[in-house]
């Protein structure tokens, strides 16, 4: 799918095969859902979170990318709102589908966690440390594709308010004409 009606997958970065994990997941995250100033709904940490802590891995039902493209077909052109996210060549994460708390950390242009892929799994891990209370944020990095439409940076507009905020959500930057 491609255009404003186009299904967007998020990107995270990759471990070499082989690669041994950094860190074991935490086994119950200090993190709660709610209200969030950035976008919907947020995931907030309750305790400080160390910089480098594995916090949980992004959960859902891992499907080809032609299935994530006909289960979100019917949209609306203009609404850009899904819960995946690319594990591997071949495999996306639905996580609107027996999804966890992963799927509600918003995107920021300075993040405070990364998402990682090692082995087809999506980890969400912190790049600093985080205080109790702050939102949990890292880059959607929603690639860009060659057709889009010129108003495609309005669709996937950030709102993380960052001094370095680039506008969109979609990597990379829009080149200069």
């Amino acid at each position: 799918m491609s255009g404003a009606g186009r299904v967007p997958h998020r990107a995270g970065r990759r471990v070499p095969a082989g690669g041994a994990p950094r860190t074991a997941v935490c086994a119950a995250p200090p993190v709660e859902v709610r209200v969030s100033p950035l976008h919907g709904l947020g995931v907030f940490a309750l305790a400080p979170i160390e910089r480098g802590t594995r916090i949980f891995e992004y959960l859902g039902e891992r499907i080809s990318h032609e299935e994530a493209d006909r289960r979100y077909d019917h949209k609306a052109p203009h609404d850009n709102h899904t819960f995946l996210f690319i594990a591997a060549e071949d495999t996306v994460i639905d996580a609107g589908v027996g999804g966890n708390e992963a799927r509600f950390v918003n995107h920021a242009c300075e993040p405070n966690c990364e998402s990682v892929i090692e082995r087809a799994r999506v980890y969400i891990e912190a790049l600093r440390d985080i205080a109790a209370g702050e939102e949990l944020t890292y880059d959607y990095q929603i690639r860009r594709e060659r057709d889009d439409p010129p108003d495609i940076d309005a669709l996937f507009a950030c709102r993380c308010g960052s001094a370095r905020c680039r506008g969109s959500m979609l990597w990379p930057r829009r080149r200069a004409p």
